[in-house]
């Protein structure tokens, strides 16, 4: 990473990620990469590097692209709970697919979301440097702040929203993400005192049943991170009464484009709307995060911000920050050549 940044559970300073690439006869490459957070799906890069080395993956070579989804669906039975490996694949295989069919792979779904601005995160640190890093980064055009709290006091959070929000004005949003820091009666102080747009995953894995019998424009403002892992859990907070009225949706977390979609057509019926998010990630997966976000309807919120702090990336472009919104270009390019 270019500088480490605090969670309310730990520091990060570096990131490992895993590329693959996949080569059809016919000179076609598609790439695909995995970084996994092992914190919470229990997988990380070394073990996807080591899976993506297998006989199961040796033996696809000879299988039609042009039947790419049923060999995700393969992929996602032989590595079950390995959304890491399965990511890597999923992205690869599209990728391969839709430069074989000369098309974007948003456009091979339809794009049904316009460019949307992306929050930038600013992890946990004394509040004269987190308020110096949120007009840095207004400066650089970005419309909307993440802030990591859960670190300490609620007070404390709570002062030190208050002031973001002296410093940026009312037009910028605030969001804020405790990752599971909170118990409840923190939770209703952060919404009672603190102009938020978004409240991500205040309470641990397992007690989503207590955020059931929350204030609905509460629950409304929630977004499902740790919890929602693929679509199986994404069914069970679709019942109501919905725990949350937001989910995120990383590719890392729920194995690939094809499992996100799933995640996001269950919201859809349910009337959730997605909160597309990431790890810290190459660009080329946050590329493919942002096609599958703009191909899906009740897409309202970004935060795929992972590859900016990253000191070293094999590759590039992808997409271009303008007036803090994400915008897709034509496609990335590797730096130098990426071969597992």
């Amino acid at each position: 990473m270019k500088k480490p940044y605090t969670i309310s559970s730990e520091t990060f300073s570096d990131v490992e990620l895993v590329f693959v690439e996949i080569e059809l006869e016919n000179g076609i490459t598609g790439y695909g990469s995995g970084s996994p957070a092992e914190e919470v799906v229990g997988e990380n890069a070394r073990m996807s590097f080591h899976h993506l080395q297998s006989d199961t993956v040796q033996q696809m070579a000879g299988r039609d692209i042009r039947h790419f989804q049923q060999i995700i669906h393969e992929v996602r039975r032989a590595f079950p709970g390995l959304p890491g490996t399965q990511a890597a694949l999923d992205l690869a295989l599209h990728d391969a697919f839709c430069r074989y069919l000369d098309i974007s792979i948003v456009s091979f779904y339809g794009q049904c979301v316009e460019p949307l601005p992306t929050s930038v995160t600013i992890g946990i640190m004394p509040p004269e440097e987190a308020l110096r890093e949120a007009v840095e980064f207004i400066r650089l055009g970005f419309k909307a702040l993440k802030i990591k709290t859960g670190g300490g006091e609620t007070e404390q959070d709570i002062e030190l929203l208050r002031r973001l929000r002296e410093t940026v004005g009312k037009d910028i949003m605030l969001r804020v993400d405790p990752n599971q820091g909170y118990n409840e009666r923190q939770l209703m102080q952060i919404y009672e005192h603190c102009d938020v747009e978004l409240i991500e995953q205040p309470l641990p894995v397992g007690n989503e049943q207590l955020l059931r019998a929350l204030p609905p424009r509460l629950r409304d403002m929630l977004v499902a991170d740790e919890s929602l892992t693929d679509p199986a859990t994404a069914l069970l907070f679709a019942q109501p009464p919905q725990p949350f009225g937001v989910f995120n949706i990383k590719l890392m977390k729920c194995g690939g484009i094809m499992a996100a979609r799933e995640i996001a057509g269950i919201a859809a019926h349910a009337g959730i709307r997605l909160f597309w998010g990431c790890n810290d990630e190459s660009s080329l997966s946050i590329t493919a995060a942002l096609h599958a976000a703009y191909s899906c309807p009740n897409t309202s919120y970004l935060d795929l911000d992972g590859s900016f702090d990253l000191a070293e990336d094999l590759f590039s472009g992808g997409f271009e920050l303008r007036d803090g919104k994400l915008i897709l270009i034509s496609q990335f390019h590797p730096e130098s050549s990426v071969r597992v």
